[in-house]
């Protein structure tokens, strides 16, 4: 049970680290105020896409405008024109009437006539301004009104107005209602409804709708202002959506009688010259800004249908609950990218990635608008934010694992090899195509019979030092790694991508690697250990390349009668010895580029014709390299050594033993006399062979060495020369000191 739960977290760690640390992210932006404007933007984006309301009749709006000015004849309109305009505007028995007119000092003609109009309207609310600098920004009550709310309005840093004041603490700290809940309470106290506070909280209501307190890390806001008692604003509509007529309508009596009967009438500018004009989540653009009355209207109607109608007021989810919120979505899209995540081929924009993508957004857009609807202000930005952030910090995480995949791909195959594997569409396609490519393989001549005298540990070392360096040597010359069989490499020019100079590149980088030997062996003999000889043979033609296996299981790899060929060519070398085909000479410039030390004809097994090899020494433009070959010298031996020997077939032993003599030696090899009888045995130039040495009483001679037949004509009858390929460190010693003590040879 418990390794399994190991188990299950292990596989979903993608999830359990991203989640979490995107949340805390996104919600230390959201501390600093970084997401406030997006969410801002995202709450007016919900008000205007709202389906729209009818107009509130229960409100109706007295608006001054320019043509009123015009028609009255006077810029700064004196107060009997305000104490007719009530006077009409009592006749038609309205609940209310707001004057959202400041009028705390007289302008006359008509004060007394207006101040007696104040006195005896009990249902009339003016105004004043009680927030800001007592000497310089308030305004005080017009004398002799029984109600004087305040009119003064909260701004966003963005300057548009998504708060509405319910109430407003004065200087003296007296609580005095806005000028908005003074019409709304007149209003419903005709229909018998009066603001409830609610014990243990400072919320109030009316009737079954509760009031909530703005705080300051409500909705999108982050550590706002929430002074007096403030409440969202729950907009009716955009601007001029409640009916509005002109000063001069009720003034002139234009109107009918029972116009404003029941209703709350409120008084006040809407032109543009009186600059009480004011951004909203409607507004779009500065002229179609809001009046201030009309924002009054608002916050009025959204007391009386919250009271009357039950419509929703806009309410938000307590900030430990954005939290976890905020941290959902975040698992959403880290889930999402987890669980498909090698699904849909390489790219990020698969199918299901994008599928979840899309649904992912729509759906946090469809919730969060769909509660919106109700009333529930949810934040939008931070979840959303989460979700690309977790989903894109588990692309960030595959993305660094696809890295450290391509690395270690890299270590076995080309850059190009593995770009085809993972960025390609079709690199992972099961199948092949045909095409033309230069195999490369590469041997290292007796390291079989030297790895079966070694611990498996040395043997690893040794192969993962010189597989190295050949394969850096082989990297620089953009060599497709196939793959490494124990000692031997087998690369591909031209696969996956195909180049004109494959066959030039294959050449010059076997020429490199045969030189990179000698920075092999200075470590290999500071292990103690002999040198160690490589034989390349290099074959250009057609054969299928692709991934070859199955759906489980892929290789991206050559099949073709060319590569069986190519390992035909490299079993013909000697430590030392590059061998190439005759089209990749052809492909290469030929021998003016390419500079050949002798050519041979061979038929290896499987071909039906005969086959011409290179021995290759140089080549020259662009890469000016070569091989520095040191002349075999042969001395002749005072006494000649015994031997047996027979000739490899292959993979197979001959059972034909066969007795001679080493008749000369060199630091490499040695010229071999057959005894008499042997005929047709004397093996052929390029032949393997494995010997023995028959001296008496020699432990050497139950010990095998492996050589290959060179081309080297010998002028003595039955005799032919060889080239060591593997010896036995007891044996080699031997020879060495046969070697080195035979007059002629300097000493080392």
């Amino acid at each position: 049970m418990w390794n399994q739960l190991k188990r299950q977290v292990w596989e979903w760690r993608g999830v359990w680290i991203a989640a979490p640390s995107v949340t805390v992210a996104v919600i230390l932006l959201r501390f600093l105020g970084v997401l406030q404007p997006w969410e801002w933007a995202v709450y007016d984006l919900y008000m205007r896409g709202r389906p729209s309301e009818p107009p509130d009749n229960r409100i109706a709006i007295v608006g001054i405008n320019e043509s009123d000015v015009r028609e009255l004849g006077q810029a700064i309109i004196p107060d009997r024109v305000y104490a007719a305009v009530i006077e009409n505007l009592k006749a038609m028995s309205p609940r209310a009437i707001g004057l959202d007119i400041y009028r705390d000092q007289p302008v006359e003609p008509g004060n007394a006539a207006l101040r007696q109009v104040f006195e005896s309207t009990p249902n009339l609310v003016g105004i004043q301004k009680v927030i800001g600098d007592r000497d310089r920004d308030t305004i005080g009550p017009p004398p002799g009104l029984q109600y004087a709310g305040s009119n003064d309005m909260i701004l966003d840093e963005d300057q548009v107005l998504r708060r509405g004041l319910v109430m407003v603490s004065a200087p003296e700290e007296n609580i005095i209602p806005s000028f908005s809940l003074y019409l709304a309470g007149l209003y419903l106290e005709a229909e018998g409804i009066a603001p409830e506070a609610i014990d243990g909280s400072e919320s109030w209501k009316f009737g079954n709708q509760v009031f909530s307190r703005f705080q300051p890390n409500d909705g999108g806001y982050i550590g706002a202002d929430n002074g007096g008692y403030q409440v969202l604003l729950n907009y009716a509509g955009p601007s001029r959506h409640f009916e509005t007529v002109s000063l001069m309508d009720i003034l002139r009596n234009r109107l009918p009688q029972d116009w404003g009967r029941d209703r709350v009438i409120l008084i006040g500018a809407v032109g543009e010259s009186y600059q009480d004009l004011f951004f909203t989540p409607f507004t779009k653009e500065a002229g179609n800004r809001m009046a201030g009355v009309e924002v009054h209207a608002n916050l009025v109607s959204q007391m009386l249908s919250a009271a009357l109608d039950d419509r929703p007021v806009i309410k938000t989810i307590p900030e430990p609950y954005e939290w976890l919120w905020i941290f959902l979505w975040g698992s959403l899209g880290a889930f999402l990218i987890w669980k498909w995540r090698y699904v849909g081929g390489a790219g990020w924009l698969s199918l299901q990635r994008t599928t979840a993508a899309v649904l992912s957004a729509a759906a946090l857009g469809g919730i969060t608008y769909g509660a919106f609807l109700m009333g529930w202000w949810i934040p939008v930005v931070p979840p959303a934010l989460a979700l690309l952030g977790s989903a894109t910090a588990i692309v960030a995480y595959v993305a660094r694992t696809a890295g450290d995949i391509r690395k270690t791909f890299g270590r076995y195959l080309t850059d190009q090899v593995v770009a085809n594997l993972l960025e390609n569409p079709e690199g992972l396609k099961m199948g092949g195509e045909r095409r033309k490519l230069t195999i490369f393989t590469s041997d290292l001549r007796g390291f079989t019979a030297l790895s079966e005298r070694l611990p498996p540990e040395e043997v690893v070392k040794i192969l993962n030092f010189y597989l190295g360096y050949m394969a850096d040597v082989i990297t620089s010359y953009q060599g497709t790694i196939d793959e490494f069989m124990g000692d031997g490499i087998l690369v591909l020019f031209g696969a996956p991508t195909s180049r004109p100079d494959d066959a030039k590149r294959a050449i010059a980088c076997g020429i490199s690697m045969q030189l990179a030997m000698r920075q092999v062996n200075a470590k290999v003999v500071e292990w103690g250990l002999p040198e160690l000889e490589m034989g390349i043979g290099i074959n250009t033609g057609e054969v299928v390349v692709g991934n070859i296996g199955s759906e489980k299981r892929t290789k991206y790899g050559v099949v073709g009668s060319q590569v069986n060929l190519t390992y035909r060519i490299e079993s013909y070398t000697t430590g030392g010895q590059i061998l190439i085909s005759e089209q990749t000479l052809l492909d290469a410039g030929g021998e003016e580029v390419v500079q050949i030390e002798g050519k041979r004809e061979v038929m290896p097994k499987g071909v039906k014709e005969p086959l011409m090899i290179y021995d290759v020494s140089g080549i020259k433009e662009p890469y000016h390299i070569s091989l520095t070959r040191e002349e075999e010298v042969f001395l002749p031996l005072s006494e000649n050594i015994p031997i047996q020997y027979t000739i490899l077939e292959g993979k197979h032993i001959s059972e034909t033993r066969l007795l001679g003599h080493l008749v000369q030696l060199s630091a490499k090899g040695a010229q071999v006399r057959s005894e008499p009888g042997a005929g047709d045995l004397i093996p052929v130039g390029l032949t393997n062979l494995k010997l023995n040495l028959l001296e008496a009483n020699s432990e050497e001679s139950r010990e095998d060495i492996y050589a290959k037949v060179l081309e080297k004509p010998a002028a003595e009858p039955h005799c032919f020369y060889i080239k060591f390929t593997a010896k036995p460190p007891a044996v080699a010693a031997h020879l060495e000191q046969v070697y080195k003590s035979l007059p002629g040879v300097a000493p080392s």
